[in-house]
């Protein structure tokens, strides 16, 4: 059996997105059942990866159940358009990264869950430049005399 596939296509491929910026988005579910589909999920969203605990933060949210849009076959190309909020700014860090993406998820029948994320920059933060730690001096001292005996 062929594996779903999902595709999203962000509408202005720009980099980077500015806040306040629309972004549109068409996003589809193809190779599968029209029977199979449960439930259809897409969001906009930011996450962090990196030290500490990694947070999650959802700006824009739907969700398609199967027999909730009449006669519509849930595998249609569907759009999404949202503004984009003033922050957090992606931010490309040493120990710390925040990451925006458009994630689109399908429940499938027998609990079968599929997904696909297309990133997308927010905002012109110049990436992090790590900084280099100075190499600690000797602390050996020459043992030689001072001609005292």
């Amino acid at each position: 059996m062929m594996e779903p596939l999902l595709s999203i296509r962000l509408r202005d491929q720009r980099h980077p997105y500015q806040p306040g910026d629309a972004l549109e988005c068409a996003y589809q579910i193809d190779a599968v059942d029209a029977a199979d589909i449960q439930s259809i999920e897409a969001s906009v969203l930011w996450h962090t990866e990196g030290k500490g605990d990694e947070d999650l933060g959802v700006h824009y949210f739907e969700r398609l159940e199967q027999g909730e849009v009449d006669g519509q076959d849930l595998r249609a190309l569907r759009v999404l358009c949202t503004v984009l909020p003033n922050s957090p700014l992606t931010y490309p860090g040493v120990t710390l990264k925040i990451r925006w993406c458009v994630r689109v998820r399908a429940f499938l029948r027998r609990g079968k869950e599929v997904f696909f994320e297309q990133p997308f920059v927010l905002g012109s933060i110049p990436p992090a430049i790590p900084v280099l730690q100075p190499e600690p001096e000797s602390d050996s001292q020459d043992d030689e005399s001072d001609g005292m005996m």
